[in-house]
């Protein structure tokens, strides 16, 4: 625990810890700096925008807030003139070289640099000239990237590199001509990018952002397509922060209203595939283990994982599920086992899921799940998308009833599959089920809660009726590299390993409502290091109020297998559910080709 020390703030005196920046120990003492470059922790912060200066007693300069750290007896000055004068000038000389489309931006509302502004007084005028040249990529079916409204804090740069491990991005040119991009200013379609969007969820303007797709959905609507939409476990643990809600606020209720009123033709919860991906994944794992098939056995769901471990580990390709995403198969599903039986032809359907991760937008339009030219899934919008849906239509979020998705051959589902939208998930719903499988019994306690919270790696041993199986869960693909140098060189313990692309698991998704302080002034003031765990307990107090919790329970995945399926692992769920992946993948396909 950090010594305590004595500060003053405007010649009051604080007691604050001795490890803060004067920028945590200020907003602890209930004032608020400015600061653009800062995210999460001071280890992220370049000191680079210099909105944060503040003048310190014994020093010739103003100091950045943010890359200070305080000290006994420190005497600090925030009103000071000087610096008063000095942050609205950082601030004025950002604007002097920002593309100012506010009104068509898609970050407005959300911007930091324009909530900063309006903090410090800026005058978008002061300083008119030449601005550097832009650059825009729209070619990654995920991403979008605008310098023109980069202010090059670097805050992207350092979630790549420290969340996944990856680094693609970086600071290019000097002076005038800086930009961040990745190596050349390449597209994110030409280096090893894995379009979790984790650098989204960072950028205080909307140079970065998630392809916007809310179109194609309006044109299937003009062509009379039946559209059918489902939304993911993780979308109801945050859709309700875009309307104003605190973090960690259960919206199963409205989100279920929202899309009724947006007239879909059907709207599901995607925890009904949550529950089909355990009994095709649990049943694989019991017979790749049950045989001595050489493992780990690695988990499927999240494509973004998928794209990391074809570009940078494709020779340990066999060791990954062959199950389809939970999203992928509501989609074969839907144009198969639900088109048939309400004599809906295939081509005529229009599947639009629902869900909190951008890679997700690049998943739908892989080869590997289309037949005949038809895809599994037509469209993947984001919570934030969706939440721009919702406004767009006039539906005022907060007086909309508590409502249930729509129960139509495929809705029941089960506490297992909320659960999948929470690092260590799916491993729970997996053991829970596989457990059955292998004894015929119900696993209990029920809550696997070792492989629970947020720890890099968490790992378990279990003993199913004499047998040792040894379990692991981790997500972000800094974390998941040990793993797999693991399995690479031979020394892997575990027989069945999670891993989930974006730290936190789906919760965290780079589609999921931007979390800042400054944008959320309501919520408690630790919010950056708490908002994962509310949002998680969303999905494990639902499944906890769950009359099933086990996928094996749901009936209507027992009718989906009696009726069609037949039987895990059977050829028609192989077919429908299963799929393969690259090792000779490059990259991203050319979108024009």
């Amino acid at each position: 625990m950090a010594n305590k020390v004595t500060i003053y703030i405007e010649n009051k005196p604080y007691e604050v810890d001795g490890d803060l920046t004067i920028l945590e120990a200020a907003k602890q003492c209930g004032y608020h700096i400015p600061s653009l470059c800062n995210w999460r922790d001071h280890d992220c912060s370049l000191a680079s925008c210099r909105v944060c200066l503040v003048k310190v007693e014994g020093e010739r300069r103003l100091v950045p807030s943010c890359a200070y750290q305080v000290r006994d007896g420190l005497k600090i000055s925030i009103s000071d003139q000087k610096a008063v004068d000095a942050r609205r000038t950082s601030v004025e000389l950002l604007l002097s070289n920002h593309s100012f489309n506010c009104q068509s931006c898609k970050k407005n509302g959300k911007c930091e640099l324009l909530e900063v502004s309006h903090n410090v007084g800026a005058r978008p005028e002061k300083y008119m000239g030449e601005k550097s040249e832009s650059y825009e990529d729209f070619m990654t079916p995920a991403i979008v990237r605008d310098t023109s409204k980069c202010i090059l804090c670097g805050r992207c740069i350092a979630a790549c590199k420290k969340a996944q491990g990856i680094g693609i991005l970086s600071f290019q040119n000097r002076g005038f001509n800086t930009i961040v991009a990745p190596t050349q200013n390449r597209s994110f379609n030409n280096v090893p990018c894995i379009q979790c969007g984790q650098c989204t969820l960072v950028c205080p303007t909307g140079a970065l952002m998630e392809h916007n797709n809310i179109d194609q959905l309006d044109e299937a609507f003009r062509q009379g397509k039946t559209v059918i939409c489902f939304a993911a476990p993780a979308v109801r643990a945050a859709i309700g922060e875009e309307f104003g809600n605190k973090i960690g606020t259960n919206s199963t209720g409205k989100l279920a209203a929202a899309l009724r009123r947006l007239g879909f033709y059907r709207s599901f919860d995607m925890n009904f595939t949550a529950d089909l991906t355990i009994m095709e994944e649990a049943h694989e794992f019991v017979e790749r283990f049950t045989h001595g098939v050489p493992g780990p056995m690695l988990t499927s769901c999240s494509p973004g994982w998928i794209n990391y471990i074809e570009l940078n580990y494709p020779e340990l390709l066999d060791h990954v599920s062959s199950c389809k995403s939970p999203q992928q198969m509501f989609g074969a599903i839907l144009k198969s086992y639900y088109a048939e039986k309400h004599n809906i032809p295939k081509e005529n359907l229009f599947v639009v899921s629902f869900i909190p991760c951008t890679a997700k937008k690049y998943e739908v339009q892989r080869p590997e799940f289309e037949k005949d030219g038809i895809k599994d899934v037509d469209l993947a919008l984001t919570t934030r998308e969706l939440g721009d849906l919702i406004r767009r239509n006039g539906i005022i979020w907060n007086r909309l009833p508590d409502e249930d998705f729509d129960h139509d051959l495929i809705g029941e589902n089960t506490g297992a599959g909320v659960i999948f939208g929470v690092t260590g998930g799916v491993m729970e719903a997996a053991v829970r089920t596989a457990y059955n499988m292998i004894t015929g019994e119900e696993m209990e306690p029920v809550d696997l809660m070792p492989v629970r919270g947020f720890e890099a790696v968490r790992e378990a041993e279990l003993d199913i009726k004499g047998t040792k199986v040894r379990i692991a869960v981790t997500s972000g693909m800094i974390n998941a590299k040990k793993l797999l140098d693991d399995i690479k060189a031979g020394k892997s313990k575990y027989d069945f390993i999670e891993i989930m692309g974006c730290p936190g698991g789906c919760i965290n998704g780079g589609g999921q409502p931007y979390v800042h302080p400054s944008l959320l002034p309501d919520e408690d003031p630790d919010i950056w290091y708490t908002y994962r765990q509310k949002r998680a307990n969303v999905l494990y107090e639902e499944d906890r109020n769950k009359p099933l919790r086990r996928s094996h329970q749901n009936p209507d995945i027992q009718t989906l297998y009696k009726d069609y399926l037949g039987h895990p692992g059977s050829e028609l769920a192989e077919e429908l559910l299963h799929t393969t992946y690259n090792k000779n993948r490059e990259q991203y396909p050319d979108p024009k080709k």
